[in-house]
């Protein structure tokens, strides 16, 4: 096939096995299925309730049975087609008997609560799944359920969207709403044993049954794709061992969370007063909130038990490697996950007293089975950022004394091992520039639990002068124009080809293109006399995004958090590979994913697209992802750049954060992302950060994406982004999404702006985009 087949001419040509279609196929909902598996966290199993005995009994409460959250809603939403959910997955089982006149009552009134939500137009943010009311229990089958069996499963869902985010007030989203709590205690009392599963898309609250006995076995099953009924009927029925752990902290209530307090101050502004202490960072060091964990970050039970020892670490060429060996112990067949943390001295400056630095998942392990892990992590990676000079200013430092290194399998149950890095005098490790410094934060907090009062500044944003000359050489009438193939074919250089470009057709490159094929979010480039193709967007994270009227189904895979809580990088790049031929087959080029963004606050309505409340484990996260996506020569798109913590007028607030919690917390996974899987694309987001937006941020996306991390890639607006196109081009936002209208005018986007950029300002975006073009096949 022709360079670029796919996009000038959209072959829609099988990529499956025998020429058939790759595209929701049987392999990739067999993967995605085997990832929702490996993602679910057991956090309770009082007296081995689970997993279900051959033969058990069960009678299935609550309406998630049926009204079962596959992933969010808004752009991160698939069109598979279908959704098997938790009593499909239970009724595969030929192990597990359904009490089947209480399923069918619930089957009914979920069906009634959707025909009614939408004759009488009650819906919620514009949706009906994951937002209906829980129905009472009528007496009789409440009787006739208890004379069945003795076991009982509740299911509990939430549903959350991009645009708006849950309030914890009147929708009851943390917290169990009254029905939901009537039904428990209902239930908790009338059986024996009692099982729950969890459908959510972000961390709710886990207290009501850590420490009630009634509650015999918990399972967090997030919302597992297309298949995550199946895939939790396999743990309850212990076909799969469960492996996943949480990737946020359970706290004992909402108002536990060091954003909760600030959270709706403002539509305006978000003050991220917390600073670095954010999830297990804060509830690890700051003094009495240890207390306020139900359970902690990295925690995760397993049907089997597991041995960690012989641990051997090794200094060598600036790492620090950790040899260990892990035995399954128990009788079932199961993976373990290693993590290790770092505690940093903190005389001179703040620090978390855990860090998570490296971790590793095993094989599965056959009972008695052992394998030797080892794990590794560059010396400078403990480094703290100093953005007020302690030591020296606007540069990663490594305090002298001593770092500590624990490893185990959750952040509390890390111990420490017999080894210190010891540091005789402070080290600077990488000196950079003071780099977009809140103006009007106020106070940071310590590791002291103490705030300390930050002065408002005057600050007046650099800007970086255009390296790039583009001569100009427009052809006359008479003369041929050189094609893009041609430099492609090495016949001309990317320079010649860019000097024969007007001004306007430079601008008008900078502008997405008009949808092609099956796509929906429009393109990018797009030039037919100069040969120039338009590659076509996509939609993700839990897939490609196809609309509807199509009558293509894609592959729904587990949500990104759930992903996360796999700790499997190679299911993860597995499963960035799939996503990337299920575009290439549909002759789509960018994938709008992965969402990088931090779990800040439980209520922010877009968690279920970011991977977790620690930025190491997002960095890796999205790089494998990153990677399986590239490995197809289709782009990757992390997202959205930078401190899109919060739906709620995301088009306008103002993100006011410490330049250190910028770089350690908010930056931190997408710098690791850039630096170990080379993405070709990164889409700034919406809101305004320290009183520059997203978009406008030349120190954000020249001086720190480009200058310090090396990113050679092009940058994207978010779609219908508020900034303005002449300064994106001067800050390094080369392509303003889409191509369509504005909200505003309703006028064509390009013919609503003055251009006011040079040629070379244009030129060096245009040369970033065909560089990228040049890269697809």
């Amino acid at each position: 096939m022709d360079k670029w087949a796919r996009i000038n001419y959209q072959p829609c040509i099988p990529l499956g096995d025998n020429n058939s279609k790759i595209t929701g196929s049987k392999k990739h909902i067999e993967l995605s299925h085997r990832a929702a598996t490996e993602g679910i966290v057991l956090l309770k199993n009082n007296n081995n309730v689970l997993p279900l005995k051959n033969g058990t009994k069960v009678a299935i409460f609550g309406n998630a049975q049926f009204d079962y959250i596959k992933g969010g809603g808004g752009s991160g939403d698939v069109f598979s087609e279908y959704v098997r959910n938790i009593y499909d997955g239970i009724k595969t089982k030929k192990s597990i008997e359904v009490f089947e006149p209480l399923s069918l009552y619930y089957k009914e009134c979920v069906l009634k609560q959707y025909k009614e939500g939408e004759y009488n137009n009650k819906l919620r943010y514009g949706i009906l799944y994951g937002m209906l009311d829980e129905v009472e229990i009528p007496e009789k089958l409440l009787h006739d359920a208890r004379e069945f069996t003795d076991t009982a499963i509740i299911t509990i869902c939430r549903f959350s969207g991009e645009g708006w985010d849950r309030k914890n007030e009147g929708d009851s989203y943390f917290e169990l709403s009254k029905e939901e709590k009537n039904m428990v205690d209902i239930v908790s009392s009338a059986f024996e044993k009692v099982i729950v599963l969890l459908n959510t898309g972000s961390m709710i609250d886990t207290s009501w049954f850590y420490d009630n006995d009634k509650v015999s076995s918990v399972l967090m099953i997030w919302q597992g794709g297309m298949e995550g009924g199946l895939a939790a009927a396999d743990i309850l029925a212990g076909d799969v061992n469960p492996s996943g752990k949480l990737v946020d902290t359970c706290a004992m209530s909402f108002n536990d969370y060091p954003s909760s307090e600030g959270y709706y101050e403002s539509d305006d502004y978000v003050k991220y007063t917390e600073d670095i202490f954010v999830g297990y960072r804060y509830f690890e060091t700051i003094p009495g909130k240890k207390e306020r964990v139900v359970y902690p970050f990295g925690y995760g039970l397993s049907y089997t038990t597991f041995d960690i020892s012989n641990i051997t670490t090794l200094e060598l060429n600036g790492e620090i490697i950790i040899s260990v060996d892990v035995k399954n112990t128990g009788e079932l067949s199961g993976k373990e996950v290693v993590q290790v943390y770092f505690e940093a001295p903190r005389e001179k400056m703040t620090k978390a007293s855990r860090e998570l630095i490296s971790f590793k998942k095993t094989k599965l392990l056959s009972s008695g089975e052992k394998e030797r892990l080892t794990l590794n992590f560059k010396v400078q990676s403990m480094a703290s950022f100093d953005d007020i000079g302690v030591i020296e200013k606007s540069a990663y430092v490594m305090e002298k004394g001593e770092y500590k290194i624990y490893l185990g399998t959750d952040v509390r149950s890390a111990k420490e091992i017999d080894f210190k890095y010891i540091l005789t005098e402070d080290r600077v490790c990488e000196r950079l520039n003071s780099y977009c410094p809140p103006t009007k934060l106020s106070k940071r907090l310590t590791h002291t639990g103490e705030y300390v009062d930050v002065p408002d500044i005057t600050y007046t944003p650099k800007t970086f002068p255009c390296s790039y000359k583009c001569e100009s050489k427009i052809p006359q009438k008479d003369e041929p124009k050189h094609k893009l193939i041609e430099v492609a074919e090495g016949k001309i250089s990317l320079d010649d080809f860019i000097a024969q470009l007007t001004d306007d057709e430079l601008f008008r490159l900078l502008v997405g293109s008009a949808n092609t094929g099956v796509a929906n979010t429009e393109g990018m480039g797009g030039n037919f006399n100069y040969g120039v193709p338009a590659p076509m967007t996509a939609d993700g994270p839990q897939g490609v995004r196809i609309e509807k009227c199509t009558g293509i189904r894609t592959t729904a895979f587990p949500i990104a958090t759930m992903l996360a809580s796999t700790w499997n990088t190679d299911i993860v790049e597995e499963v960035g590979k799939a996503v990337a031929l299920e575009m290439k087959e549909n002759n789509l080029s960018v994938w709008l994913a992965p969402g990088m963004n931090i779990h800040r606050s439980p209520l922010c309505g877009r968690n279920f697209e970011y991977f977790s409340e620690d930025p190491y484990l997002t960095g890796k996260m999205a790089a494998a992802m990153v990677k399986g996506v590239q490995s197809e020569h289709i782009a990757a798109t992390p997202k959205h750049f930078a401190c899109n913590n919060k739906e709620t007028n995301r088009r306008f607030s103002n993100s006011i954060v410490s330049e250190r919690a910028l770089r350690e917390i908010y930056l931190k996974g997408f710098e690791i992302c850039v630096k170990e899987a080379d993405p070709k694309v990164i889409m700034s987001s919406y809101n305004i950060i320290n009183d520059v937006r997203s978009g406008e941020n030349a120190e954000l996306l020249t001086g720190i994406l480009r200058g310090e991390w090396g990113f050679k890639g092009i940058v994207i607006t978010d779609w219908w982004a508020n900034s303005e196109k002449d300064k994106e081009v001067l800050a390094g936002n080369d392509i303003h999404m889409p191509a369509s209208i504005t909200f505003k005018s309703g006028k064509f986007y390009i013919d609503t702006i003055e251009r006011k950029n040079t040629r070379d300002d244009l030129a060096v975006c245009v040369k970033r985009l065909l560089e990228f073009i040049l890269w697809l096949e």
